[in-house]
C-alpha cells in the first residue's frame, strides 16, 4: 500500500480502475480519462508537465514535486492521482 494523495490505496489498484501510469523520478502520476471532466486546472497549472497536444500529454519531471502535488490537488474530480517514490 502506498500513500496517494493522502489515502491509502495500491497502485494495482489504480491501474484496474482504469488510470494509466506516467513514470518520472521521484514521482509516478496517474490519469483517468473516465473520471475527468476537463476543468484544465491541470493544464492552466503547470502546462510544462500537463501539455494537452503531445504525447505523452504527461510529463512528470518537467515539474519539481511539489509543484506537481499542488497542481494534482487542485483536480475537482480525482482524475488525476501521484504517488511519490521512497528516496534512499
Amino acid at each position: 500500500m502506498t500513500n496517494i494523495n493522502e489515502a491509502t490505496v495500491s497502485e494495482k489498484e489504480l491501474l484496474e480502475a482504469g488510470y494509466r501510469k506516467y513514470s518520472g523520478e521521484a514521482m509516478d502520476i496517474f490519469y483517468s480519462q473516465q473520471v475527468c471532466e476537463h476543468a484544465g486546472k491541470c493544464v492552466r497549472g503547470n502546462p510544462d508537465v500537463f501539455e494537452v497536444g503531445r504525447r505523452p500529454w504527461i510529463i512528470t519531471d518537467n515539474g519539481t514535486t511539489e509543484n506537481n502535488e499542488l497542481v494534482i490537488n487542485t483536480c475537482p474530480t480525482g482524475a488525476l492521482k501521484y504517488i511519490k517514490k521512497e528516496t534512499a
